[in-house]
């Protein structure tokens, strides 16, 4: 029998759901939620609350989504610590750093990887993120990639096959495309939602990055685009062009660049999501990308870590936040909205039914409503605000994950 659990005195309840409450986030101030097995079954004023078989007393803290990770890379072993240091002396960011962490991937046991990974994940989690995509990328053949997706597939809620990361050093170019395209997508096509390019000076350019999206649409796949990254090119176009759910990184744009990207919800459409990465334009020393440029335009915005070993060795979505809203111009609630319901967005999660690659059906996440998966972070706070009032500070008091507490 299914119990039913009470939280109720928070203090400020965001829903992401503005016809349930106030503002962008569709916030309650003096809130309850009742969930029932993985699922919210209600919520509103705390007044009105139906009765539970158990109740966590919120004490006036608030309580969001849990954060919705939509861009990471994960499945890695190694370290490059050295190249952080060389880049915080003064020397610039290229792309050949991803082949330091290949070699490193590709000697490490199935063991390593899967207990990185766990950590990595465990991390995440105990920070309030409750919905985590990872991508493969540091294995490039189909041995590596395969076994990437496959140990991937055991702890990250969405994985997305990135054979089209860099070119592995003395491999002909034209070669590499055509295993990515070819025998790599037959075999990882199982254990994955989506696939994703690099499309950059230094990785894949334009004719190359098509040809990926192109192939993975032939194999029923979504698609993301890495893009406008280290300066200004065609992955933005490109991602609108091939309805990618998402381009991310968008630091270079240009007028029809935002245009394309907040035009791509006209209407009633499915557009493509622009998913900004502020730990990682940090790491790196490039400009911010422009986030309040992209929301004033009316683009769909989504925040998320990056993390990985080289240019971004962070999960903390707070920290993500507290940059976006401090240095990027978002407001909170803005903000908090991207990087729990935009990342459900960029991931193709926001509404009930989205399907994994075993074609099991699941309830969207990024919102606390009815029938959503009860996914709930609750602060040490009495509101989101306190994310970016109090940067840096460990404010996550409790996690529930699909119903289950895991803090």
């Amino acid at each position: 029998m299914t119990r039913a659990l009470l939280i109720d005195r928070i203090g400020e309840l965001t829903t992401n759901e503005p016809g349930i409450g106030a503002g962008i986030g569709g916030r309650i101030a003096d809130a309850a939620v009742v969930v029932e097995g993985d699922r919210v079954a209600w919520v509103g004023p705390a007044g009105r609350a139906p009765a539970a078989d158990e109740r966590v007393d919120a004490a006036g803290r608030a309580l969001l989504p849990g954060w919705v990770d939509s861009h990471t890379h994960l499945m890695f072993a190694g370290d490059r610590t050295a190249e952080f240091e060389a880049r915080m002396a003064g020397e610039a960011y290229a792309a050949g750093g991803i082949n330091v962490t290949v070699d490193a991937t590709r000697a490490a046991p199935d063991a390593a990887l899967a207990a990185n990974l766990d950590r990595l994940v465990g991390e995440a989690r105990r920070s309030g993120t409750t919905t985590i995509e990872t991508k493969t990328g540091y294995g490039l053949t189909v041995a590596d990639e395969l076994r990437s997706a496959r140990i991937a597939g055991r702890s990250a809620d969405a994985v997305t096959f990135l054979g089209a990361h860099v070119v592995p050093a003395g491999t002909d170019p034209a070669a590499y495309l055509a295993l990515v395209t070819g025998p790599m997508l037959e075999a990882v096509a199982p254990h994955v939602s989506a696939v994703d390019v690099f499309c950059e000076a230094g990785a894949f350019d334009a004719a190359a990055s098509a040809e990926v999206l192109a192939s993975a649409r032939a194999h029923g796949l979504a698609t993301r685009v890495h893009g406008n990254q280290l300066g200004h090119g065609p992955g933005v176009q490109l991602a609108v062009a091939h309805g990618a759910l998402s381009v991310d990184h968008v630091g270079f744009l240009d007028d029809a660049d935002v245009a394309a990207l907040a035009g791509s919800w006209t209407a009633g459409a499915r557009g493509t999501v622009a998913t900004v990465l502020p730990a990682c334009d940090l790491s790196t020393r490039m400009p911010l990308a422009p986030a309040r440029r992209l929301l004033d335009a009316g683009a769909v915005l989504a925040i998320a870590s990056n993390a990985n070993p080289g240019t971004s060795y962070t999960s903390s979505m707070a920290f993500c936040v507290a940059t976006a809203v401090l240095q990027m111009g978002l407001t909170v609630h803005e903000a908090v909205y991207a990087a729990t319901r935009g990342g459900a967005i960029a991931l193709g999660m926001h509404e009930d039914g989205w399907r994994d690659p075993r074609g099991t059906a699941h309830a969207r996440v990024g919102v606390i409503a009815p029938g959503a998966r009860a996914d709930l972070h609750l602060l040490d706070a009495p509101a989101a605000t306190h994310l970016a009032y109090r940067p840096g500070m460990p404010l996550t008091a409790a996690v529930w994950r699909a119903g289950e507490r895991i803090r």
